[in-house]
């Protein structure tokens, strides 16, 4: 990519005047806005490569036009309530954050940052690339592992994530941060994630999330232990929370809603047509040298989750369709959350290697409500391996007969289309309410640290806390 970074914009500006873009900016002169953005909304476009450090502000609505990477030692910085839009002339514009560069996008519940489409009306997914951060962090694959959909064209060259020894590592942060309509598939079977986490290490700071509606996964995070608090994922293509190659982080108060299969951009690729809640593997395939014992193995602890699928009649339940799709080998600790109204099942643990993990006490279940979904644990099928977990002394409960999943939340319509419609604190009476695990204690407490705290009700929302994602949510479909 080019090394530079220059703003344009649809206006006929000096170059002087561009570089302030509508407000000043402290990497270059400061200047007073030109005439005509005090009487219309100023825009820019963002070309060539990030390698110094930029601000953008949110009096300027910018347009990612191709494949934009901030570089080793460059800060970008975004304002709160900018947004971000990736141009559709150039299909598969995203934002890379690189390894030492890095990503300081902290919005405000009233001003959130929003990467999205260019398009105003009938947006949808893989309008646009996504975002993609390249930490230093561990993972449990030999060699240099590709970033899915890059590396097929010269103005979207081949990134890689392997060989970083930095759990610590920071990349940035990234608060009240949504990405709409985004997934687009560079190559066939190469979609773009909402939210694309590589190597992430912890020193990063990710909280108050969305991604929504996108092609691909909504957050999927490849090893590394990056922590994150309050994420949300809407209607997306395939998986909402995937996890593997060694990811050892922490995340606490998530939420999934799926109710259709997205429609995609003409040429951008395809849904998946399977979404599930939870997608996380240890290893697999090349690279890794011990199989799916390869190791560090993943072993993530989330917490206070609410994974909300389509119900029957939408995707094919023979194939995905589940709340929690534990396999590969992974480990990780899954406690106090939400699984509702799944086609297949609440929970697989798809093979030999992952349930020797939960026999070993190195995959840990516990304090789980399951309501609505079709089986509790899927079914051995053919060669594949299926477990379960004993639901009495892990104290999961398995709602009566008859209790729906829209009984359990004050809101939870059919089919919403606007934030207003939704609301997931629990019901008044609700058995989530309760039953959760309390204050962590042994291991638990011991992986938690200081970044998860244990709690006495099970899902995302607190009965007595705030309605953390009002505000800045969005539920939009076009």
């Amino acid at each position: 990519m080019k090394p530079a970074f220059p703003f344009r914009r649809s206006l006929t500006l000096s170059l002087i005047v561009t570089a302030a873009a509508c407000g000043s900016n402290s990497d270059g002169p400061v200047v007073p806005p030109p005439p005509n953005c005090q009487t219309q909304a100023c825009t820019a476009n963002i070309t060539t490569d990030i390698t110094s450090n930029r601000t953008l502000y949110a009096d300027t609505t910018y347009t990612l036009s191709g494949f934009i990477h901030v570089t080793n030692g460059a800060t970008l910085t975004i304002q709160p309530g900018t947004k971000i839009v990736g141009d559709f002339e150039v299909p598969g514009s995203s934002l890379f954050i690189l390894p030492g560069g890095k990503l300081n996008a902290a919005g405000t519940s009233d001003k959130p940052i929003v990467f999205t489409s260019e398009k105003t009306s009938g947006r949808q997914a893989g309008d646009w690339g996504g975002l993609i951060i390249i930490g230093k962090g561990i993972i449990n694959k030999s060699g240099s592992p590709i970033i899915e959909g890059t590396g097929n064209s010269s103005a979207n060259p081949q990134l890689t994530y392997g060989g970083g020894t930095d759990n610590a590592d920071n990349s940035g942060t990234l608060s009240y941060v949504r990405v709409e309509f985004a997934g687009y598939a560079t190559a066939p079977d190469q979609e773009l994630n909402s939210f694309t986490l590589a190597a992430v290490g912890r020193g990063t700071q990710l909280s108050f999330l969305q991604a929504l509606y996108g092609l691909d996964d909504a957050f999927e995070f490849f090893g590394g232990a990056a922590d994150a608090k309050n994420l949300v994922s809407y209607e997306t293509g395939d998986d909402h929370f995937d996890i593997s190659e060694g990811y050892v982080g922490r995340m606490q108060y998530l939420i999934a809603f799926q109710s259709i299969v997205p429609t995609a951009r003409p040429a951008a690729g395809g849904a998946s047509g399977d979404p599930q809640g939870i997608e996380n593997d240890n290893c697999d395939g090349a690279g890794c040298t011990a199989g799916k014992n390869s190791l560090p193995r993943t072993d993530p602890l989330m917490a206070n989750f609410t994974l909300v699928g389509t119900g029957t009649g939408v995707v094919d339940a023979t194939s995905g369709g589940i709340g929690m799709m534990l396999r590969r080998g992974t480990a990780g600790s899954y406690v106090n959350g939400v699984v509702a109204r799944w086609p297949r099942a609440a929970i697989s643990l798809r093979d030999a290697e992952t349930v020797a993990q939960a026999d070993a006490g190195t995959l840990v279940l516990k304090n789980l409500y399951l309501v609505q979904n079709g089986a509790t644990f899927q079914p051995q099928s053919g060669s594949t391996v299926q477990g379960s977990v004993d639901l009495a002394s892990n104290n999961i409960e398995v709602a009566a007969s008859g209790t729906t999943a829209a009984s359990v939340f004050t809101a939870l319509p059919a089919s919403p289309t606007a934030a207003s419609q939704l609301d997931w604190s629990l019901a008044t009476g609700a058995a989530p309410r309760t039953g959760g695990t309390g204050a962590f204690t042994g291991a638990l407490a011991t992986k938690a640290g200081a970044v998860v705290t244990g709690t006495t009700y099970r899902g995302a929302a607190d009965p007595a806390g705030a309605k953390w994602w009002a505000g800045w949510t969005n539920y939009a479909r076009n």
